[in-house]
């Protein structure tokens, strides 16, 4: 009885762990797939505090670089599903994120001389 509920229990933590892994991949995939297009410059503007901006040589390398770290944590999501260092990486790929719209609002606004 216990080992039947227990083969159970299995079988169903597999299967949603399963669903999680396979719906957070297709997430990253999107994100990925317009990471890289930003970084090939087929994207050419974006949209920062309503005003649409022109991205630059210099955002387009730090879309690259968070189009790899997607990549990373694509791979690792494949191999294994740890929700813990998914956390991580996601709160890492969006610090990433930030500092490639912050570059561009840097260039856009930029600092008064002291």
């Amino acid at each position: 009885m216990i080992s039947r509920r227990l083969t159970v229990l299995r079988n169903s933590v597999g299967v949603d762990t399963q669903r999680i892994r396979e719906k957070t991949l297709r997430y990253l995939e999107e994100l990925f797939d317009l990471a890289v297009r930003i970084a090939k410059g087929e994207v050419k503007t974006q949209t920062e505090d309503g005003k649409t901006v022109k991205i630059s040589m210099k955002q387009r390398q730090i879309w690259a670089r968070v189009a790899a770290y997607i990549a990373q944590i694509m791979n690792s999501v494949a191999e294994g599903f740890d929700e813990r260092q998914l956390d991580e990486g996601l709160a890492e790929l969006e610090r990433l994120v930030d500092e490639a719209k912050a570059k561009g609002k840097a260039k856009a606004d930029p600092k008064p001389p002291e």
